[in-house]
C-alpha cells in the first residue's frame, strides 16, 4: 500500500532519511533502516576532509533547529568503509555529494557510485563560504552536468528555497540530465543570546530547519512538481502522517525526514508511515492517488 518508486528506485515506503542527521557512520544508517526508513541519505562527503565549524553548532527552538555544522566529514576514501557497512541494511543508500567545483562532485560521485543505488548533490547548503551552486541555473546546470558525465546512477539534485525563483533551478537540473529533484535544504538564520548580545552560534548563522520551514517546502515542491517531468523528494518539517500528506499531495513521491528524528527519534518513520496508512483506508485511497492531487 505504501511502496513508492524515485528515480527508478522502488521504496518499501515513502519516507527516507535526510542527509546530516544520523547519517556519519554506516552502523547508524543501519540502526535507522531498522526502524522503517525505506531509503538512507548519508552526511554530505566531500573530495577532502572537513573538519566543520567550531561549537556551538546547534540552537534548538521548540519544534525547529538551527544549525552550522560546517559539513564536517572524513572526506571519500575514508567514507566508502562506512558505505560497504550501510549496504547491509538492504535498503537503498543514497550519496549526498558536496564539492567546491563541477569536478569536485564528479569525483566524488563517481568514486564512490559502486556502494549506493543514487547521488543528491548537496547544492545548497547555506553552512559554507560563498554563494552555493543552488542560487544560480548555470551553476547547478554545470554541476549536475559534470556529474552526470562520470556516473551511471540516479542523480538527485537537492535546492535551496532562498532564491527568487527555485523552478528555473530545478528546470535548469532537469535539462542537464537530473533525474529528480529533492526541495529543501535548510534556510540561512542566526538567533542572538539577548544576555550575552552577540550571535549564540560560533558561524553566526547557520541552516533552519523542522516545521517552521515546512510551508515554504510545500510549495517549492508544488511549483517544481507543476513544472518539470523528473521525480520530486519534499523534506522540510516532516514529523507526522499529515505533513508528509501535504508534500505528496503537492507532487512530491516521497519524503526525506531530518529535524524529525532530532525531535521525534527514530519511531518517526514507522509512525509517519502507519498515518499514512490510515488516511488512505480511511478515505480508500492508493498512495500514487494521491500523489499530486493538489
Amino acid at each position: 500500500m505504501l511502496s513508492t518508486t524515485i528515480c527508478g528506485i522502488k521504496l518499501i515506503n515513502p519516507t527516507i532519511l535526510a542527509s546530516g542527521i544520523l547519517g556519519c557512520t554506516g552502523a547508524t544508517l543501519k540502526r535507522v533502516a531498522k526502524h522503517g526508513a525505506a531509503a538512507l541519505v548519508t552526511k554530505s562527503i566531500s573530495k577532502n576532509p572537513r573538519e566543520g565549524w567550531k561549537n556551538p553548532t546547534i540552537v534548538e527552538m521548540g519544534e525547529c533547529l538551527i544549525n552550522a555544522i560546517g559539513l564536517a566529514n572524513p572526506g571519500y576514501k575514508e567514507f566508502a568503509t562506512e558505505l560497504k557497512i550501510a549496504r547491509e541494511s538492504e535498503v537503498p543508500i543514497i550519496l549526498s555529494v558536496v564539492g567546491d567545483s563541477p569536478e569536485e562532485y564528479a569525483e566524488v560521485a563517481h568514486a564512490l557510485q559502486e556502494y549506493c543505488d543514487a547521488i543528491e548533490l548537496n547544492l545548497s547548503c547555506p553552512n559554507i563560504k560563498g554563494e552555493p551552486f543552488a542560487h544560480r541555473a548555470d551553476s547547478s546546470y554545470e554541476v549536475v552536468k559534470e556529474v552526470k558525465k562520470r556516473v551511471k546512477l540516479p542523480v538527485i539534485a537537492k535546492l535551496s528555497a532562498s532564491v527568487s525563483d527555485i523552478v528555473e533551478i530545478a528546470k535548469a537540473c532537469e535539462e542537464a540530465g537530473a533525474d529528480g529533484i529533492t526541495a529543501i535544504n535548510t534556510i540561512k538564520a542566526m538567533k542572538i543570546d539577548i544576555n550575552l548580545r552577540k550571535p549564540i552560534l560560533a558561524n553566526v548563522t547557520g541552516g533552519l530547519s523542522g516545521k517552521c520551514i515546512k510551508p515554504i517546502a510545500v510549495r517549492c515542491v508544488y511549483e517544481i512538481a507543476n513544472e518539470v517531468n523528473i521525480d520530486v523528494i519534499g523534506c522540510g518539517g516532516v514529523y507526522r502522517g499529515e505533513d508528509a500528506l501535504e508534500f505528496l499531495m503537492a507532487g512530491a513521491k516521497a519524503v526525506e525526514i531530518g529535524t524529525g528524528v532530532y525531535i521525534e527519534g527514530l519511531d518517526v518513520f514507522r509512525k509517519v508511515c502507519e498515518e499514512i496508512k490510515q488516511y488512505l483506508e480511511k478515505n480508500n485511497l492508493s498512495l500514487h492517488e494521491i500523489i499530486g492531487v493538489a
